[in-house]
């Protein structure tokens, strides 16, 4: 839990891009994966070990808390590179690892780093609570629990005094928001059996996300399903009844998704944000949510359902392939130059037209991810409504603009 004694909202953060987002709207902590050893090792964007002094300093400047999540499973010859990258993330000060295998744990306590329980580890009662608090002071329970179960996990932590081994009671944490696995807490061994890539070491194919048909062996007859994507879960969303999720005295709210983009990151992040401080301040209310529910639809999502809080026996499944977000972004060319004096961004247009009055994405390793109208801009140093394929094209912007940043417009699906 924060200092202010609010619900801790925990953002992914795959690459510097996204990692500024959930700076920039309002994260309290970050989560991040460096190399392979994470459950996202195959997404094409990773931190490396180089990468773990800039992301400690942009995190404490902004007095957000850094989770280094090394949570696979490991092997033999792993050993050597978990001592590496643990005491690489306690050189740079991270503030805790996430982990699920004892190596990991034993070799974070060795060290004096804190430790918090990943779900891999499944953790469904209070016992195994007790146990792991020999070891850890955050946990995070299985991603099936309701939250009858979970807030009868955390009064029994209150009522037994079971305190990690920083002498505080032990913090529990869920999932908010984002992906759902069909496999129990993330352990699936499909795509494994399919393609000897192993979901469990952070190179998972998604064989559930894939339309399927089911045949008969000794009549071929087909059967017809509803659904074709019968394993392929709706994303988690909890906004709708935040109110519920922090009353069962969680202390952490998780944001899945390091393999999305930085726009997804700052959407959600600040929707997020904006939920749980309106709780605070006593106007959580309705028309909140309906909005709130408008902004998550935007971004990255295959529908909403509320997982396994609400205490539903069955998944609701996705019904399509990939996002049904409401918006997307198109790219359109990159920063050139910023004039600081004048607040003005040059960028050159490399491919769709650009026009007055178009919503704009900006993004960049130390921009983040930032939105705005575009209400005025000059075109070869004329002022047009309209910039095409290689023009210039200057725009007011509040924030400086750098020659890695790219330039997107964002339209309705």
């Amino acid at each position: 839990m924060t200092s202010s004694g609010k619900i801790e909202l925990m953002a992914p953060a795959g690459n510097f891009e996204s990692l500024q987002a959930a700076l920039d709207n309002g994260a309290d902590s970050v989560y991040f994966g460096v190399e392979q050893l994470n459950m996202r090792a195959r997404a094409s964007i990773n931190f490396t070990i180089a990468d773990l002094p800039e992301i400690a300093k942009r995190c404490k400047k902004n007095g957000v808390r850094t989770y280094l999540t090394l949570n696979t499973i490991i092997y033999d010859h792993d050993l050597s590179l978990i001592k590496t990258l643990l005491d690489a993330a306690k050189a740079a000060r991270l503030t805790a690892v996430i982990a699920m295998d004892q190596a990991v744990i034993a070799y974070a306590r060795q060290i004096g780093m804190e430790v918090h329980i990943s779900t891999q580890i499944n953790i469904t009662n209070i016992e195994t609570v007790k146990f792991y608090a020999l070891f850890a002071d955050t946990m995070v329970m299985s991603r099936e629990l309701s939250l009858r179960q979970v807030k009868k996990i955390t009064s029994d932590i209150e009522k037994e005094q079971i305190k990690g081994p920083s002498g505080s009671l032990v913090e529990v944490e869920i999932f908010g928001h984002g992906a759902l696995c069909m496999a129990v807490s993330g352990k699936c061994y499909l795509s494994l059996h399919s393609h000897n890539s192993s979901a469990n070491r952070g190179a998972c194919k998604q064989n559930c996300r894939k339309k399927y048909t089911v045949i008969d062996q000794e009549t071929g007859f087909e059967i017809e399903l509803d659904n074709e994507y019968m394993m392929s879960p709706k994303d988690l969303c909890t906004v709708d009844f935040l109110d519920q999720v922090i009353d069962t005295g969680v202390k952490v709210l998780k944001i899945e998704g390091r393999g999305r983009a930085p726009e997804y990151v700052a959407t959600v992040v600040k929707t997020y944000r904006e939920a749980i401080d309106a709780y605070y301040e006593g106007t959580y209310c309705e028309e909140k949510v309906e909005q709130w529910m408008l902004e998550l639809a935007k971004v990255y999502n295959r529908g909403f359902w509320s997982g396994y809080y609400l205490g539903q026996k069955l998944g609701e499944w996705s019904n399509t392939d990939g996002s049904q977000a409401t918006q997307k972004k198109v790219y359109i060319g990159k920063g050139e130059h910023y004039f600081a004096k004048a607040k003005i961004a040059e960028f050159k247009i490399e491919a769709y037209d650009l026009n007055l009055g178009d919503k704009i994405l900006v993004t960049g390793p130390t921009t983040g991810a930032k939105e705005f109208q575009l209400s005025e801009m000059l075109v070869n140093d004329q002022a047009l409504t309209t910039a095409k394929k290689g023009d210039s094209c200057t725009i007011p912007v509040p924030f400086r603009v750098r020659p890695s940043d790219k330039l997107y417009k964002i339209v309705t699906s």
